[in-house]
């Protein structure tokens, strides 16, 4: 008999951030042997400003089979631009040497346009984690739906977001509500312990403690003009603050140069430029509050019952769990919601709470639909959602969507 052949998933990882997120889904698809994984880095990994974070994944006994040098090194919107293209360019060749039989996409970065621009041009299919998702804040938003309807297989983190997708005219057989798979680091792996997480980062734990994960806005055209309020108010407090390095975006380098500022002239203020998903949560789940303006900070601190003031519009339109206090971008408002965040009361009411991102076992479900879903010319031949009376119709599950409905 012939030896069946393994399916070929290939899986694209640009940052720290969404390779914490694809730890436990690439650690599922490493032990089934009817996979042949395949994974394709490039960006900010290879960015020694950001850590050289590509390390991180060769230490997790990952093997990186393709490196796309692509980051641009700039603090601009016209750099982020270039990125793009370099990256497009260096997938072009890369994905057209590996073909697989799906691509493996996750979330909204703008570098993320790259490898799924170049998956279509080569009849790819495309499988997505997140879509349906919101922040109106940032251009992920339309970079999240672009690369939706630029998918052919959808993993979403909520029911609401597997409504949006089917809203988008997707057929319902496609769409999956998992969860995040960044929730699964939490039930599967074992965090550091408060001891364990002070001598690593040489760090004092026992005071009270406020994180910050702080990004540029990109949506509008000066990306930090929120960040004046964020550090006035900051300025403000007594508490030990960590700071988060940023995402990079354009304006990136703006807020390192800040946080680098603040923390010269505050003794319990640090600034860590790569800490890894591990270390990340353990300092989640000991600190007292975070600020910023993270996707984590909505999706992933609900999971440990963390007050959170998310600041400004860069997260507008994103589900939320009770312990999001939405501040304005103004000193008075940060501070009065870091206040609210830090009291007894708050904490208290935080008990038993449950994060509507999920359970921590997307990958498992992931990595399922991944071996299973059909191949060929039913998965990359989509067949758009007919409208009846101006809504749309779907036969598998006997509901109907508005066409553009506010889902």
């Amino acid at each position: 008999m012939p030896v069946p052949t393994k399916r070929k998933i290939a899986v694209v990882t640009t940052s720290r951030a969404d390779y914490g997120h694809l730890y436990r889904t690439l650690k599922e698809l490493q032990t089934r042997p009817e996979i042949n994984l395949q994974l394709i880095a490039l960006g900010a990994h290879f960015s020694p400003v950001f850590g050289n974070t590509f390390k991180e994944i060769e230490a997790d006994d990952f093997a990186i089979d393709e490196r796309v040098e692509c980051l641009i090194s700039s603090d601009t919107d016209v750099g982020m631009a270039k990125t793009i293209g370099v990256a497009t360019l260096g997938l072009a060749d890369v994905l057209g040497k590996m073909r697989p039989d799906i691509l493996l996409l996750i979330a909204d970065r703008y570098e993320m346009l790259a490898p799924a621009a170049v998956a279509l041009a080569l009849r790819i299919p495309i499988a997505h984690i997140e879509g349906g998702d919101v922040s109106e804040g940032a251009i992920d938003d339309a970079v999240r739906n672009a690369l939706t309807k630029m998918s052919h297989i959808h993993f979403t983190t909520t029911e609401n977001a597997r409504l949006r997708v089917l809203a988008m005219g997707e057929e319902a057989w496609r769409v999956h509500r998992v969860g995040s798979p960044s929730l699964d680091n939490l039930r599967r792996r074992q965090l550091f312990s408060r001891e364990e997480l002070e001598a690593d980062l040489k760090i004092d734990l026992q005071q009270s403690t406020v994180v910050v994960a702080y990004h540029p806005v990109t949506i509008v055209r000066d990306t930090i003009t929120e960040a004046d309020a964020v550090f006035a108010a900051l300025e403000r407090l007594e508490q030990q603050i960590i700071f988060c390095y940023p995402n990079a975006d354009a304006g990136s380098h703006e807020l390192i140069k800040r946080a680098e500022a603040f923390c010269q002239n505050r003794p319990n203020a640090h600034l860590f430029v790569n800490l890894n998903h591990l270390k990340y949560w353990s300092l989640l789940k000991h600190a007292d509050l975070l600020v910023g303006n993270s996707s984590s900070g909505i999706m992933e601190t609900a999971s440990l019952a963390l007050p959170t003031v998310n600041v400004g519009m860069r997260q507008k339109g994103r589900e939320r769990a009770q312990n999001i206090l939405d501040a304005a971008p103004e000193k008075d408002s940060i501070l009065e919601m870091v206040n609210k965040g830090l009291s007894a009361n708050f904490r208290q009411s935080l008990k038993g709470m449950t994060n509507p991102y999920g359970d921590g076992t997307a990958s498992e479900k992931i990595v399922e639909i991944l071996c299973s879903v059909p191949l060929g010319e039913k998965l990359l031949i989509k067949r758009e959602v007919p409208l009846e009376n101006g809504k749309w119709r779907h036969n598998e599950t006997a509901q109907t969507f508005e066409a553009g409905a506010d889902l």
